[in-house]
């Protein structure tokens, strides 16, 4: 059984972070486990901030939380849009109350902000959201990744191999 052994849950919509969502989702199925991309509807092309193409697996709406080991949230400019569906904070909150991994990166951490889970939670972000993030109670610092309790959050793309090693980190002892 491999550190990535299960199934991950990833929110995509159009303008979402194109590394933010390829590398994570690469690196987990490299480590053995599987990514299913949800958006808003099933089998739809959504297109990256850079233009990568994407295809929906499956639609939001149909997915539950005791599917999947953990939910990894890409940034980019989707989590604004995707945090206005009350089921993408439903399964965040599912998420985070099961002790799950929750994952966010760049401007991902939009959506734990909008799901009222942040409170409490050492985090970063992208700069361009810190005042979200400490207004949603978080406790925000500038650093490459950040481990706390089940969530994990990073800042930018140029930090993903920091954020894939503490999800890593994470789902190692748990």
């Amino acid at each position: 059984m491999s550190d990535a052994d299960g199934r991950f849950l990833m929110f995509v919509e159009d303008l979402y972070e194109d590394l933010e969502v390829w590398y994570p989702k690469l690196r987990l199925e490299e480590a053995g486990g599987s990514v299913v991309l949800a958006a808003p509807e099933a089998g739809r092309l959504y297109a990256g901030k850079h233009g990568y193409p994407c295809v929906s697996d499956e639609a939001i709406a149909d997915m539950n939380e005791r599917d999947f080991r953990g939910l990894v949230i890409a940034g980019g400019f989707a989590p604004d849009k995707l945090r206005r569906i009350e089921r993408v904070k439903e399964l965040t909150r599912e998420f985070m109350t099961a002790g799950k991994l929750v994952a966010h990166i760049c401007h991902g951490g939009w959506i734990p902000a909008s799901a009222g889970i942040c409170r409490g939670f050492r985090m970063t972000s992208t700069p361009g959201i810190k005042d979200d993030l400490i207004n949603a109670g978080a406790l925000w610092v500038d650093e490459p990744a950040v481990i706390d309790r089940n969530m994990v959050s990073s800042r930018r793309p140029g930090d993903l191999p920091d954020f894939m090693k503490g999800i890593f980190e994470f789902l190692k002892k748990n």
